[in-house]
């Protein structure tokens, strides 16, 4: 039963994703990056409820354990490149001399 929840999860996951991916246009990307990170961050927080639920044995949390710090990883990283390419927009500070 438990695979089958998971299993669904998943389809609902890979889903919902693409369709929201498909629906920005390739000019908002940008700006719109950060609320794609939040997401994904909120998909962090459903694996680590998901793994601390259903992950048994030493090997599952070993793995679930790597899967979790790259997605994090990934989410900051998302985060990182956001902010610069909104700092290419901003205008420069003149400096006052």
């Amino acid at each position: 039963m438990d695979k089958i929840l998971l299993l669904f999860i998943f389809v609902i996951a890979a889903f919902l994703g693409r369709e929201l991916i498909s629906k920005v246009p390739s000019q908002l990307h940008t700006p719109l990056m950060s609320a794609t990170n939040a997401i994904s961050g909120i998909t962090v927080l459903g694996a680590l409820v998901v793994c601390a639920i259903t992950v048994r044995g030493s090997l599952g949390m070993v793995l679930s354990f790597i899967a979790i710090i790259l997605a994090t990883i990934n989410v900051v990283g998302g985060y990182m490149v956001t902010e610069r390419m909104l700092g290419m927009f901003r205008k420069k500070k003149e400096n006052k001399d």
